[in-house]
């Protein structure tokens, strides 16, 4: 097995065991059903004494055929791993917790709702899926520049609503609509986190050190401007590079390296697409 695949597979496991922890410890106790395969199986599950994770691994059978045929094998394989690997921990931890853990319903949305955002954007980002809903945001962002977490709310939204003729509270779904919004925010910072860039401006004698070294170190493109210091009527290089968040203490290590009294400009960039960043999908 490749070094990547097995990556990809530990952060899955990683992102469905948190997710698991957000449902049986905080959310299932509760009667508070979030969206997805997972809200249904919440349900199934006060209904007729089905472990939700049983019931979510027989829905998303269903579903796994047209997303192999859709995202392709690679996709599929992932999938079956996701799903798999949730319904095992959802049904292992509910086995063990039966009864809220904290005793603040409003609380345990909160958490929950962080957890659950947080595991599925873990999943994500190693281009895996836990089922359900989650098929369906994956195949329109692949598509489209959408937002995964506001995507998934949307489609919660009418699972969350059913819960009235389950458990007949109002208060039930409100808090299952805030659990939803407070996991899409969580999977959105998740997700947009791995994705942030960063702009430089470097204002330095050295531009050409820099520059080389960032190129051969990082692989990232430079660019050198030629400008004019207004105060002193000098001739200046700049050196113009947009890398990724997490190389940012590389190239300021290089920089430093170079010239330690380097003018650095720097700036969030909201959106980067090209070689070496995103895909333009439009």
């Amino acid at each position: 097995m490749k070094k990547e695949t097995i990556k990809e597979l530990f952060f899955i496991t990683s992102g469905t065991f948190i997710n698991a922890i957000g449902w049986t410890l905080f959310l299932i106790p509760w009667k508070i059903v979030g969206g997805g395969l997972s809200g249904i199986g919440t349900m199934i599950y006060y209904v007729t004494g089905i472990p939700v994770g049983i019931s979510y691994l027989l829905m998303n059978i269903v579903l796994l055929y047209a997303a192999m045929k859709i995202i392709g094998k690679s996709f599929g394989f992932k999938t079956i791993y996701g799903i798999a690997s949730s319904s095992f921990f959802i049904t292992f931890l509910q086995g063990y917790f039966h009864s809220p853990i904290i005793y603040d319903e409003f609380l345990s949305t909160v958490i929950g709702g962080i957890l659950l955002g947080t595991g599925i954007g873990i999943v994500f980002l190693a281009g895996g899926t836990t089922g359900g809903t989650e098929i369906i945001v994956m195949i329109i962002n692949k598509y489209k520049n959408v937002s995964p977490g506001r995507t998934m709310f949307l489609f919660d939204i009418i699972i969350i609503g059913s819960s009235i003729f389950i458990f007949g509270s109002f208060e039930k779904i409100i808090y299952g609509y805030v659990t939803m919004a407070i996991a899409g925010y969580a999977t959105d910072l998740v997700l947009e986190g791995r994705k942030s860039s960063v702009q430089l401006f470097v204002f330095s004698e050295s531009y050409g050190y820099i520059a080389d070294e960032i190129t051969k170190t990082l692989g990232r493109g430079v660019t050198v401007i030629q400008g004019t210091g207004w105060y002193t009527k000098e001739n200046k290089n700049i050196i113009l590079t947009i890398i990724k968040r997490k190389e940012l203490p590389i190239v300021l290590k290089i920089i430093k390296k170079h010239d330690k009294n380097a003018f650095i400009s720097m700036s969030s960039a909201a959106g980067v697409f090209g070689q070496g960043f995103e895909k333009l999908k439009v």
